[in-house]
């Protein structure tokens, strides 16, 4: 074991002694201003001595020796330090790789718990602490200093406006969710001003709150806004790590996406774009990536956490501690065995829902938080912390239970307070939609809820968060028009592009003259809404999907920061892809007057009959009878008809009413030829109105469609129908 040597830049010790150094506390972590002066705290077990370097506008350090340490917490307070001071760490102490030991103070690290950071990473050899130039990967020590080549830390102002802001706190059963990019929504919008585009400013401009409000979304989910880091791969091949999936200040609104550059400005401004939100009733969740950092596998630069307390913060090989152990696919997983990675995520989840004010998070790769051994573990020591703690467990917490490790999805194995992206849901229906046989089952259980995934938990339809498309793969549009993926730009292999995204060009691969081809792709596109928006759980829209956005079949558009993955607004200049957006906007004005659609419960069941004012649901054969297991197992399993009893609703309001809604009749047809079907008997409703037709270019009829009980209709190809029932069931006098 060896320590690094002082950097060759020579600490300047008069400014200590000009300087008044307090001791300070331990807690809160990072850098807190209160008016007068700023506390300042860093978390290292590892530590024999730290720095903390305060960095002036000329880039000039000056070096304060923090004396103080309690329980690892590294601590002084600086009086007349104050918002707007840039700063960063230089940790002394073993430097070790194969035994897990990176501290090296040639490298000004940045604070993890900064809540602003400024300046940026410019890729030098300096931010490595090995030499990059040797044939060798990872060997020699290169001891240059990293300052004026890493971004710094900035202290802030803590204080804001928020004019009696309050929650949205919409249930849960009413959410909509629209999952979008600050700088992709904002981009190329034409009345949101050029120089607040891709800003958070621009976020908040009216036209794009109004925009929200008015197709009826509920909750926005903000791809990453935790400050990120572009890496040098992306940099050389003259490409920009756009989703943001990079993540070091776990606490900072990324710079980039702020109007105003001045040294901690992108906290307010994000604040603002928060509260105007809040105004119009629309709540903010964050796409949150806890489970890696920026830093990369052993190859990576040490910019924080490496050379802070590198086997504290992750999890190391065992019998080789130079290298990470991966379940993320990005190079590293935070060691969440220890009790101070788990107190950064905690603080940090904490501080953006009592500080920031966002109402949830969506965590990426979220089974990696779960990982006590090998396993994922639902009694993992993370669910406990969150269980228990008074402020976040009462936001909406979605988590991603994809598993790079070795396991796949982890539907279910989450505790009954989170919901979950449900990816059964998007191969169920995709797969329904381009005809594939024998999933008809599994069909009908994804559209109610997947109780076969989510019952036996104590959980609700809605820890189903439904989702036909996500930034992660084909737009909508694309699904229905590319077989294979075309991803060139990214040097990627285009291989084997249909049975990963289960997407169909309906006969012609990409873009085409053929007008019966469009017209069926359009069609196709308000089926996948259709399904989506009328399923119980909690939908969510990916970003432009209800106007027909593409990405010419780009699948993985993470590199992809221009034109080709932000919203093109032209769209709704053109009457087919307004149409579409129309026509979103009606099925969610549907899901949001009717219950039926939106329940907080699993729907029972049962025998059609007498009592069948207490059933909730039955499905039904294109003949109008009930439906028998050897229907459920026939090979076709193309179409169904689904009967919804708005008189069986079993929840109750908030103030303990009984709810009391239309009853609705769904019917898919995802065969490639007309099908008749015959309406149910009249104790399911005696006159049903037809409200929505996807073959029609409207996705209604053009005229008032009434239908008697027992009554046909031809449902054509690939098509979905919902009828209202108008007039009440009528009952024989027999039963």
């Amino acid at each position: 074991m060896t320590t690094s040597p002082t950097p060759s830049r020579a600490a300047d010790s008069s400014p200590n002694q000009r300087r008044q150094v307090w001791p300070g506390e331990a807690y809160p972590l990072g850098s807190s201003f209160d008016g007068s002066g700023t506390n300042f705290a860093l978390f290292s077990e590892v530590a024999e001595k730290v720095e903390l370097c305060l960095i002036d506008h000329n880039g000039e350090e000056e070096r304060i020796e923090l004396t103080e340490v309690h329980a690892h917490v590294w601590h002084c307070y600086l009086p007349n330090v104050t918002s707007g001071q840039r700063y960063g760490f230089r940790v002394y102490g073993p430097y070790d790789p194969e035994q897990g030991f990176r501290c090296d103070p040639s490298k000004l690290l940045v604070d993890p718990y900064a809540k602003a950071y400024d300046g940026e990473f410019d890729g030098d050899s300096s931010l490595y602490s090995y030499d990059i130039h040797s044939p060798e990967l990872g060997a020699g020590r290169n001891q240059e200093d990293s300052l004026g080549h890493t971004m710094l830390s900035v202290v802030i102002n803590p204080f804001f406006d928020w004019r009696g802001d309050r929650r949205p706190l919409t249930p849960h059963s009413e959410t909509v969710i629209y999952e979008t990019h600050v700088k992709g929504m904002t981009m190329r919008h034409p009345d949101v001003p050029e120089q607040l585009r891709g800003t958070y400013a621009g976020m908040a401009h009216p036209a794009i709150i109004d925009y929200f409000t008015d197709l009826g979304i509920t909750t926005v989910e903000l791809m990453p806004v935790h400050q990120f880091l572009q890496d040098d791969r992306l940099r050389t091949l003259g490409l920009r790590n756009y989703w943001g999936y990079n993540t070091f200040g776990f606490f900072a609104p990324h710079l980039d996406y702020a109007y105003a550059q001045q040294p901690g400005e992108a906290v307010s401004e994000f604040k603002t774009m928060v509260r105007a939100f809040h105004e119009a009733g629309i709540e903010v969740i964050l796409d949150v990536v806890y489970n890696h950092t920026a830093e990369g596998n052993h190859l990576g630069p040490t910019i924080a956490f490496r050379g802070i307390d590198n086997g504290a913060y992750y999890r190391l090989v065992e019998d080789n501690k130079a290298h990470y152990m991966d379940y993320t696919g990005t190079g590293n997983s935070l060691n969440v065995r220890h009790p101070h990675s788990l107190q950064l995520i905690m603080d940090s989840l904490r501080y953006w829902v009592t500080e920031m004010h966002v109402d949830g998070f969506r965590f990426d790769l979220a089974s990696t938080l779960a990982r006590e051994l090998d396993d994922v573990d639902k009694l993992a020591t993370f669910f406990d912390l969150v269980q228990q703690d008074p402020v976040v467990s009462q936001v909406k917490l979605i988590a991603e239970p994809w598993d790079v490790g070795h396991n796949g999805y982890q539907v279910g194995n989450f505790p009954p307070i989170w919901s979950e992206w449900n990816g059964k849901f998007r191969d169920t229906v995709r797969d329904f939609w381009r005809g594939e046989p024998a999933t008809l089952g599994e069909f009908a259980s994804r559209i109610t809820g997947s109780s076969d995934l989510y019952g036996n938990n104590d959980r609700r339809p809605t820890a189903s968060i439904n989702f036909i498309t996500a930034h992660d793969g084909f737009t909508l549009r694309d699904l229905v028009t590319y077989n294979e993926k075309h991803n060139d730009a990214n040097g990627e292999d285009n291989r084997d592009g249909e049975s990963f995204n289960r997407s169909w060009n309906h006969g012609v691969e990409g873009p085409t003259n053929d007008e019966d081809v469009k017209k069926l792709r359009r069609r196709q596109m308000r089926n996948f809404l259709t399904t989506l928006l009328l399923s119980q759980g909690t939908p969510m829209i990916s970003h432009g999907d209800e106007m027909g956005r593409t990405q010419s079949g780009n699948n993985n558009a993470y590199c992809q920061d221009n034109e080709l993955a932000w919203m093109d607004w032209s769209l709704l200049k053109e009457e087919k892809f307004a149409a579409v957006h129309g026509f979103c906007k009606r099925l969610i004005s549907i899901r949001r007057n009717h219950p039926a659609f939106r329940r907080e419960r699993f729907l029972a069941g049962g025998p059609l009959g007498s009592d069948v004012q207490d059933r909730d649901i039955a499905w039904l054969v294109p003949s109008g009878r009930l439906m028998t297991q050897d229907d459920w197992d026939h090979d076709f399993g193309r179409s169904l008809m689904v009967y919804l009893n708005g008189s069986a609703i079993r929840e109750k309001t908030a103030r303990g009413e009984d709810i009391d809604d239309d009853s609705f009749i769904m019917i898919f047809n995802a065969h490639d030829g007309d099908i008749e079907f015959t309406l149910p008997q009249r104790d399911l409703g005696a006159k049903w109105e037809l409200i929505v037709d996807t073959a029609d270019s409207g996705g209604y009829p053009a005229e008032d469609t009434i239908i008697d009980a027992q009554g046909t209709i031809t449902v054509q190809p690939r098509s979905t129908l919902l009828l209202r029932q108008v007039e009440p069931p009528v009952f024989d006098s027999a039963s």
